[in-house]
């Protein structure tokens, strides 16, 4: 597998453009759109929370029911979500604008908004959003790159992956991008993304592949512990790489799954390091779990913690609250024989053993937690089971941005 510079349109076949609709900012591109110059087999995963906002409804219908999908149309500023039927059908309006100037079925387009939530969209600016969207398309990076800018909210940089495999000689190619920054706790957060691919697969494997890999990637995220009523992940595979189709379980799909996983996680880690208001990606590793459910249960707690994120921005070691936050996890372990460290650019130092503090030095420590990348490493000593969960420090900003999201 190589990584290359790319995002959704590296894998051949897809286009991607941005257009500038003023549907809420008016100094930036506020919509894209991604196409595909053929059907595409599709999968998706989507938010678990009961309030789930139109465009989620309307792309599990597509993702679901229809015979392909074709395009998406995000936009960015208003979420589509908690507006009833007129919200709904806003949609199919959204959906149907796409295909008549594409020329496709408009059961092939999903769309996906990201935003404020309540406020219903101004159609006239989608529409004509659409329509410039349209003649934009390009296969180019920079179509993709600036694609990847406009689904932007509070995101402080676009989100993009890419990499290549070979499958029988033939090479193939997985790229995506995504927006997350806060609303961040998915369960399948406010998060998109869309991952694409030119592997010729089955729909059954595409969305076994997708439903596994979010479960070790996107549900590994935390920023602020709210799920999203958004949360979507689409994934469209166009077979225009040209490999004789994946449609069992051998080694082209191992390979495929482990590039899609490559893209997933990278994407994941993006959405973590650039929560809102953050200064430092926060990794939460678990080893030597008695099961993948229990290490789980432990990395998620202690990333999601209030105090312990604070602790990470105030480069403090105050494992305490570490060790605290598993042990109101739900998950069965033995305090007294955890082991933790710290670890980053600047060193690994080990700060408990046994559930007790060592003789650590405090200045090495706090060296360590001022990197903009930082790992707490819990050894449970169970068994040999292991999980990573993301997230970041909490800073006076997320307060900041979140007091006043609306304006």
């Amino acid at each position: 597998m190589n990584v290359i510079k790319g995002g959704v349109t590296s894998p051949k076949g897809f286009k991607a453009a941005s257009a500038m609709a003023g549907i809420k900012y008016q100094d930036r591109k506020d919509m894209a759109m991604i196409y595909s110059e053929v059907p595409c087999k599709a999968a998706g995963t989507f938010t678990t929370n009961v309030v789930k906002a139109a465009p989620v409804k309307w792309d599990k219908a597509v993702v679901e029911d229809s015979e392909f999908a074709q395009a998406v149309v995000i936009n960015a500023g208003i979420a589509n979500a908690c507006t009833g039927t007129e919200g709904y059908e806003y949609c199919v309006d959204t959906a149907k604008a796409a295909s008549e100037i594409l020329n496709i079925p408009y059961k092939s387009v999903c769309v996906a908004s990201t935003g404020v939530i309540g406020k219903q969209l101004p159609m006239d600016k989608i529409v004509g959003g659409v329509k410039m969207l349209a003649p934009k398309l390009s296969d180019t990076y920079e179509a993709g790159h600036e694609a990847a800018e406009a689904i932007m909210t509070t995101d402080t940089m676009p989100k993009e992956v890419a990499v290549t495999f070979e499958v029988d000689g033939v090479t193939v190619t997985v790229g995506g991008m995504c927006k997350g920054s806060g609303m961040i706790h998915p369960n399948m957060c406010t998060m998109l993304g869309f991952v694409m691919t030119d592997a010729a697969i089955s729909k059954e494997l595409l969305t076994e592949a997708l439903k596994e890999d979010v479960q070790d990637t996107y549900n590994m995220v935390s920023v602020d512990g709210d799920t999203s009523t958004n949360d979507t992940v689409l994934l469209f595979a166009n077979g225009m790489a040209g490999n004789a189709e994946i449609n069992k379980k051998d080694e082209n799909y191992k390979k495929f799954k482990e590039a899609l996983h490559y893209v997933n996680e990278e994407l994941a880690k993006l959405i973590a390091g650039d929560g809102e208001g953050a200064t430092a990606l926060f990794e939460v590793k678990v080893i030597g779990a008695e099961s993948k459910e229990q290490a789980v249960m432990l990395s998620k707690s202690v990333v999601t913690s209030s105090l312990t994120k604070a602790a990470i921005y105030g480069h403090d070691a105050n494992w305490g609250r570490i060790l605290c936050a598993m042990g109101y996890s739900g998950a069965e372990f033995d305090p007294e024989k955890v082991d933790l460290f710290f670890e980053s650019a600047a060193g690994k130092l080990q700060i408990i053993e046994n559930g007790v503090a060592l003789d650590y030095s405090e200045e090495e420590a706090t060296k360590i937690l001022s990197e903009d990348k930082v790992t707490a490493i819990a050894d449970v000593k169970m068994g040999d089971a292991t999980a990573t969960a993301w997230g970041c420090d909490l800073t006076y900003d997320y307060v900041k941005i979140n007091a006043d999201y609306r304006s």
